[in-house]
This record gives structure tokens, C-alpha cells and sequence, in this order.
């Protein structure tokens, strides 16, 4: 059986309704196909497939919700890499996470059938009536298409570039691009943001949400432990702060760790607080930033890391918690996006698609012509699209959305 190809259409038909995201471009929108519709509206067991980043997953997070909102007697489990599944037990609309590496997605696992072999087992045992294969516009989803049909999964919805015949149930032809050395007006109507990508997936099919903010559920167990880490390494809860994470899981997307030094420095010597954060992993990129933040004049404010030292739900609370967070495009940008803390984005322009979805925020770049590369190592070597925004450009565009004014850089804050 063929797949169900559900077009791109030119009237007002469009489920849900157009959105733009700050410079993004409106979204390019699927009709709701009403057959397929009423078709998915009879799925009790949804399996979504999400299998890269934890960033990824959040930014997944409005379309889950129109999975849970559609089909509210459904039993959802997400398929997700350890990193993305770890994010479930904050994502309400998800009843199970079940957490796999596959070999066709970064950092697979060594060659071995029997672990394509034993998912499928699993899929199989699962019983579910449909899958959905959340992909970026980069990647393909026939090689999850295919393993949930062999599970005997009858639906399944992706977007897809090429025909896929059988692998699909429901085809959404892939509109978005992302090609090196186009302009960034030529990119925003070449690919879409991530969430609405995601969006216009599942409303091909009819499900939709109310609310398309990211989405991420707290405890107050972790505030409160997030607010006793704050206090033991010595930022009381009266005095405001800056969390600052250097990390990115691409080498291309990491501003360089010293100038996030140079920028909690200067925060630091205005009298808010510079919490660096990240996992154990990115020791050694803290352990940098903390060398540049050594002050040429005593702090007002003290500059104190809590990398390595947290789990996923007291990161989200300490940042939730925050003035502001600086970071590079990485998770804990789209938390602070899905918690409504401001964020100022030191975005590497190896993709357009990624930016934190509906919170105040500051993207800073510097425009280059090889933009867009989707590389993970710099090829020019110059890594000229981060490492040519200068840290007072941080400074500045953190006491802007904090709306302090700027302070004077104390000495030692280079030009």
C-alpha cells in the first residue's frame, strides 16, 4: 500500500492557524486531511519518535501536546535517545519514555542487528496503533518508518522528501531546506522553525494544540533543591543572577568558554551573580571560563559553577530562577525558553532553524558566507560566526532584557 501524501495547500484550510516566531517566517502549513483526521482520532496507542537531542525534544514539545489534546485517552510513550528521554518525566503529555540509540543517528551504538532486531521485538509488543517520527528537515525518517512497520505500527506520520510507498501510512512531503551560503531572508522561507515544523506535522492529521509554547514540568522538590545549591555555594536568595552555560554538543555551536568568563566577570563586578552550568562532561570548558573570570578588581557579586553537580529538573529550576541565561544553541537555551527565563543566544550560524521559540530573548551572530554549513566542526577553521561577537555584546544584551543599565566594564574586560 502506498503512502497517503497530505500536500502543502494555497487556500485557508490550514490546521492550526499561522504563526510567526520574531524574525521567523510564518510557517509553511499542511491541510488537515479530514479522512486521515477521523482516521487518527481512532489511535489509543501513540508511539513518538524523537530520536536525537534533548533540545530536540523540547522543542517536540508543543506537538506532543497536540497529541495528549486531540487524543486524550491515548497512551503516548516517547522513543528517544537516553538524553531526549530524560526529559519525559518533565513532559506531562507523555504517559512513557522508552530510551534506544539507533545506527542511523549520530553517536550510534557499534554495528549489531540484534539491536534493530530487539526494538522491533519491542515495538511489536507494544501495541501501538500509530507513530509519529519527529525528524529535522537534515534527517530521514524511513529508517524509523521502517522498523515500526515490521513492528506492525498500521500508522505512520512523518515528513518525508522522496516517495515512500509503503513505509508510510501518512506522507507529509518535505518543504524545508537548509542550504549553505543562502541570506538568512532567503532561509527563513527555505526552512521553518523547529516547533512549527513539528507542529505542521501532527496538524496534517487534525491534531492540534491551544498553546504552542515549549513545554518543561517542575517540582517544587527541585526548586527547592535547586535554591539550597544556590545557597551552598554562596548566592543567597536575595541577590539576582546570570546562569551562564558554555556547553553545545557541536564544537561549531561553543562561543569560546573564556569569553563566557569575560562576561561573568563583568557581571559579577556589577553585582549579579554568574552561575555556570553544565554536565560533568564540560569540566574542563567551566574550568576555562572560571580562569577568565578571575577578577582584576574584587567581585561585587561572586561567580560560582554548579556544573556537574545537578539533575535535569534542578538545572531547569536554577535557570527558571534566573535573571537571564546565556548559553549557545543547546538545551538549556529551549529550557529557558519553555520556563519564560529571558535568554541571550550566542547562536552559531551552521543552521537557521533552532533559535529559542516564543521568549524574550537576544540572538547574536556575526553574519558570514559560509552560513548554514550544518557542520559540527568548523570546515573554514576561522569559526568566524561566534568568535567575532564580542563579549560586551553579551554584557549589553543581558542588562537589556534584564532592564538594568549597563554597567562600566570594569578593567580588564577587553574590547
Amino acid at each position: 500500500m502506498s503512502a497517503t501524501p497530505i500536500r502543502p495547500a494555497d487556500d485557508d484550510a490550514c490546521l492550526p492557524g499561522p504563526v510567526t516566531d520574531g524574525h521567523a517566517s510564518a510557517r509553511g502549513l499542511v491541510p488537515a486531511h479530514a479522512g486521515r483526521a477521523r482516521v487518527w482520532q481512532g489511535v489509543r496507542r501513540v508511539l513518538a519518535v524523537r530520536l536525537d537531542n534533548l533540545g530536540d525534544v523540547l522543542m517536540t514539545s508543543p506537538a506532543l501536546a497536540a497529541l495528549r489534546e486531540s487524543l486524550p485517552h491515548a497512551h503516548i510513550t516517547l522513543l528517544a535517545t537516553p538524553s531526549g528521554a530524560a526529559a519525559a518525566a518533565h513532559l506531562p503529555m507523555v504517559d512513557a519514555a522508552w530510551s534506544c540509540r539507533v545506527p542511523w543517528m549520530p553517536m550510534a551504538p557499534a554495528a549489531d542487528r540484534s539491536g534493530e532486531a530487539a526494538l522491533v521485538e519491542r515495538l511489536a509488543a507494544g501495541a501501538f496503533d500509530g507513530a509519529v517520527i519527529f525528524t529535522v528537515c537534515t534527517q530521514s525518517a524511513l529508517p524509523a518508518a521502517l522498523l515500526c512497520r515490521m513492528a506492525g505500527i498500521p500508522l505512520r506520520l512523518a515528513h518525508c522528501r522522496e516517495n515512500p510507498y509503503g513505509l508510510l501510512s501518512d506522507w507529509v512531503p518535505d518543504p524545508d531546506r537548509v542550504e549553505p551560503g543562502l541570506s538568512p531572508a532567503q532561509q527563513r522561507h527555505a526552512a521553518r522553525h523547529e516547533v512549527a515544523r513539528q507542529l505542521a506535522l501532527v496538524g496534517a492529521v487534525g491534531l492540534r494544540t491551544h498553546d504552542e509554547r515549549l513545554r518543561f514540568m517542575l517540582a517544587g522538590a527541585e526548586r527547592q533543591r535547586a535554591a539550597g545549591q544556590l545557597r551552598a555555594v554562596g548566592v543567597p536568595a536575595t541577590l539576582p543572577y546570570v546562569v551562564l552555560h558554555p556547553g553545545a554538543s557541536a564544537a561549531s555551536r561553543r562561543w569560546p568558554a573564556a569569553d563566557f568568563g569575560v562576561v561573568a566577570r563583568t557581571l559579577a563586578a556589577s553585582g549579579t551573580a554568574a552561575v555556570f552550568c553544565g554536565g560533568a562532561d564540560e569540566a574542563a570548558l567551566i574550568d576555562e571560563a572560571l580562569r577568565a573570570a578571575e577578577p582584576a578588581v574584587p567581585w561585587a557579586a561572586p561567580v560560582v559553577s554548579l556544573a556537574g553537580a545537578q539533575t535535569l529538573g534542578e538545572l531547569a529550576a536554577t535557570i527558571e530562577g534566573a535573571d537571564v541565561l546565556v548559553a549557545n544553541n543547546s538545551a538549556p537555551a529551549h529550557l529557558a525558553a519553555a520556563l519564560g527565563t529571558p535568554v541571550v543566544c550566542l547562536y552559531a550560524q551552521t543552521n537557521p532553524q533552532h533559535t529559542p521559540w516564543r521568549v524574550r530573548r537576544r540572538v547574536l551572530s556575526h553574519d558570514v558566507p559560509c552560513r548554514w554549513c550544518l557542520r559540527s566542526v568548523c570546515p573554514q577553521g576561522h569559526h568566524d560566526c561566534l568568535k567575532q561577537v564580542r563579549p560586551e555584546q553579551v554584557v549589553a544584551a543581558v542588562f537589556e532584557l534584564n532592564c538594568h543599565p549597563v554597567a562600566e566594564s570594569p578593567a580588564g574586560v577587553r574590547a
